[in-house]
């Protein structure tokens, strides 16, 4: 009876212990505000850490090398998850530990893009929404468009996002490539591109990598026009004339995913469920629609907020996500890689 007694003392203690470790969350400064995860911190007693990506090509490289060795969970995007599971870099997950995926929207439930040729299952898709060409209204006679980042009328006051696959696509677009074919340019298609991107790097004010950052540029009045997270729009209307543009020629559409990397114990992988179950439940999903005004991939909460409040985050009607450009990191993407650089180093 002691030793019985003495082995609940040890599991109880390893169970506090468990309960009261740290987690690092490998995320975007729009995804893991403190206060989308505090009732998740209340719940479990488990402290979230947040660690914010500059860019998923980054990520990608920090979980190929080794360097990135304290993530815990980690955010793939929705089309580049390919490049995680082929490399090797996830676990897979077991789906009867998240309860909550079963209220996911059939788009995201069904989508083969985060499971391997065999059929299984290493991320889960959690927060998606668009984005827009963001601009100060009291500086634009007319709404902007992607062939605005590119003119050189508004030198100084442009920027764009420092990611290849995005900026890449977009000066296709401007370059004439269809919208359906702008993820799979061939290589001459990838070269007129790339002249586009030289001849537009004199007029930016700068390849902005955190969302924080390009609010501030806005804020400060140093940036009037980019290619932009809804955030600065946001966080910023009500004291400066912004606008959101949505462009013709295509808008954006992006889907961020939950995973964790292929070596995580499984003591801290049974806490990642827990995690990624609150992220697909009420809790999380009334934050990030209220307060970051995004959509998760769940339903849980859709028909609890007003039509104003579904309308703002895109969900009043589902037929919206049908209309996004999602971007599709190519095969060959470490080309795309190449000429990003070689832009940014022109």
């Amino acid at each position: 009876m002691a030793a019985s007694a003495a082995a609940s003392t040890v599991a109880g203690i390893s169970s506090a212990r468990a309960a009261t470790s740290e987690m690092v969350w490998a995320t975007w400064d729009s995804n893991g505000h403190p206060e989308y995860v505090a009732d998740f911190e209340k719940q479990t007693g488990t402290k979230i850490k947040l660690s914010y990506l500059s860019s998923e090509d980054a990520q990608f490289a920090a979980l190929k090398t080794g360097s990135a060795a304290d993530w815990d969970m980690i955010n793939p995007s929705l089309n580049g998850s390919w490049r995680y599971i082929k490399a090797g870099l996830l676990k897979e997950l077991d789906l009867a530990k998240i309860p909550n995926a079963s209220l996911m929207y059939d788009v995201f439930k069904n989508t083969k893009k985060v499971q391997n040729d065999a059929g299984k299952t290493f991320a889960i898709p959690y927060l998606w929404g668009l984005n827009p060409i963001i601009y100060r209204t009291d500086k634009f006679d007319k709404e902007p468009d992607y062939t605005t980042l590119f003119d050189a009328k508004y030198s100084g006051q442009l920027a764009m996002r420092d990611y290849a696959l995005e900026s890449i696509a977009i000066a296709g677009l401007v370059a004439g490539v269809s919208r359906d074919k702008v993820f799979t340019m061939d290589a001459k298609e990838l070269a007129e591109a790339k002249k586009l991107l030289i001849a537009q790097k004199p007029h930016l004010r700068t390849y902005w990598q955190t969302i924080g950052d390009l609010t501030n540029l806005f804020a400060t009045g140093e940036v009037t026009c980019a290619f932009s997270w809804r955030v600065p729009y946001d966080e910023l209307k009500g004291k400066l004339a912004v606008g959101m543009a949505k462009p013709k020629a295509g808008v954006m559409g992006w889907c961020d995913c939950f995973a964790m990397p292929a070596d995580l114990p499984a003591d801290k992988a049974e806490i990642a469920y827990k995690f990624i179950d609150y992220l697909l439940g009420p809790d999380y999903s009334t934050n990030v629609a209220r307060i970051g005004h995004y959509a998760t991939t769940s339903s849980v909460i859709r028909d609890k907020l007003t039509k104003d409040e579904q309308a703002t985050i895109f969900i009043d009607d589902m037929d919206v996500m049908k209309n996004f450009m999602w971007p599709v990191a190519p095969d060959n993407y470490s080309d795309w890689l190449k000429i990003w650089n070689e832009v940014k180093a022109s």
